[in-house]
């Protein structure tokens, strides 16, 4: 039994004045919150925007979790998150992703 998996999305977006970036990462904010009790299997999502404002940080983070890795694979392929990574997909100029299995026994 694998568990809850972890899926971790950091991008940093196109914008060329700090008007756009707020609002882009105003777009991407929105767009994923909207997918919440959207998707069978998606238990959990959180969408924070960077506070630092250095230049080597990302934008935003999306830390989702699913039941289970089939959770993960219905996310990946559901119209619902297809139609939020296209209306977002020129938005992005970088992308980081980390999955893994969440391991709750540690979590203090």
């Amino acid at each position: 039994m694998t568990g809850p998996i972890r899926h971790i999305v950091m991008w940093r977006l196109r914008a060329d004045t700090p008007e756009e970036r707020i609002a882009a990462r105003r777009k991407v904010k929105d767009a994923f919150e909207g997918l919440i009790g959207r998707i069978e299997g998606l238990t959990h999502i959180e969408v924070g925007v960077d506070i630092s404002n250095v230049d080597y940080a990302c934008d935003v983070v999306l830390v989702s979790e699913f039941a289970d890795a089939a959770g993960l694979e219905r996310y990946a392929s559901h119209p619902e998150h297809l139609r939020v990574r296209q209306e977002l997909g020129d938005l992005r100029i970088a992308r980081h992703q980390v999955d893994y299995v969440a391991d709750r026994a540690r979590s203090a």
